[in-house]
């Protein structure tokens, strides 16, 4: 046996073609759907289960400024996107540019939600409602924090210049996480404000 095989231990074999932190976010995601699922369940038995009327009466959600949130985050996956895109083929500018956006697009998001929580005019605790409303929309929101701090330390990341062709998983798996954050208010503002 050679000495350069005793100092250092094997490889570890890799039994599947994703890349284990990648894989890891895909289980990590997994784990979150359950989590919403739970609060989805919650709400279904509150309206569906209890025949709770929608908003219940005396209660209005602004149905049109949480479109156009939802216009603003969906937009943020095409930024996403875009700076993934971008260093994938060496262009660090539109990577930077991507990020930026997407960071300033999710920020712009978060702060409209707040917003609309100071001006709503009911409380988590004024009723099952207003329960279920902030839990499934607070819950989302701290998604989005989490996603916004992810993002915040790629867009730092790549204006130190740490990505290049071969080596972004570092912007991957944040927009990954960016995705499901989108996908997963479609179905929130599906959910709780139009049906």
């Amino acid at each position: 046996m050679s000495a350069h095989a005793e100092s250092h231990p094997p490889v570890a074999h890799q039994s599947s073609r994703v890349d284990a932190r990648t894989l890891g976010m895909f289980l990590f995601i997994a784990s979150e759907i359950m989590l919403f699922g739970s609060f989805f369940t919650a709400y279904f038995f509150v309206r569906v289960g209890e025949g709770t009327p929608w908003p219940t009466p005396g209660h209005h959600l602004p149905i049109y400024v949480a479109g156009l949130n939802t216009i603003i985050l969906v937009t943020s996956s095409f930024t996403m996107h875009w700076a993934l895109q971008s260093i994938k083929r060496g262009n660090r500018s539109g990577l930077q540019a991507g990020l930026t956006l997407t960071f300033l697009l999710g920020l712009t998001f978060l702060l409209t939600q707040i917003l609309e929580y100071a001006r709503i005019g009911f409380a988590p605790y004024t009723d099952a409602f207003g329960t279920i409303f902030f839990c499934l929309t607070g819950l989302h929101g701290a998604h989005v924090f989490v996603g916004l701090t992810l993002l915040l330390a790629a867009t730092v990341r790549a204006f130190r210049g740490h990505y290049s062709e071969k080596e972004h998983l570092g912007v991957e798996i944040p927009g990954i996480y960016w995705h499901f954050v989108d996908v997963m208010w479609i179905v929130v503002y599906t959910t709780v404000y139009i049906l």
